[in-house]
């Protein structure tokens, strides 16, 4: 394998996403993500014939093999008031969800 994840991109990567891991965590996920890159290039070492469709498990994506679209229908619950009334609060047949608290990241 030519390229690896270092400690030091990873820690950028985590940076970024804004991640909290121990020390522990951190070197697992980063030895879990270079042993997926290095499947990944296993698998595009691997010699293709040029010419082999596209296909997703196996079957190809043809007119054929594909099933239409069905039409979006609406399917209305029989009893409303019963879904209703199972809410914490509701206001003019409307389920009011609580604030969901947040933090502004620096």
């Amino acid at each position: 394998m030519s390229e690896e994840i270092t400690r030091e991109l990873f820690n950028h990567l985590v940076e970024l996403a804004a991640l909290e891991l121990s020390e522990t965590e951190a070197e697992y996920l980063r030895k879990q993500l270079n042993n997926q890159l290095k499947a990944i290039h296993e698998l595009e070492s691997t010699p293709l014939d040029p010419d082999t469709p596209i296909a997703s498990h196996g079957v190809p994506y043809t007119a054929a093999t594909t099933p239409a679209l069905r039409s979006d229908t609406l399917n209305s619950h029989p009893n409303p008031a019963k879904l209703l009334a199972g809410a914490p609060e509701v206001d003019e047949n409307y389920i009011i969800v609580p604030e969901i608290p947040h933090q502004k990241l620096k």
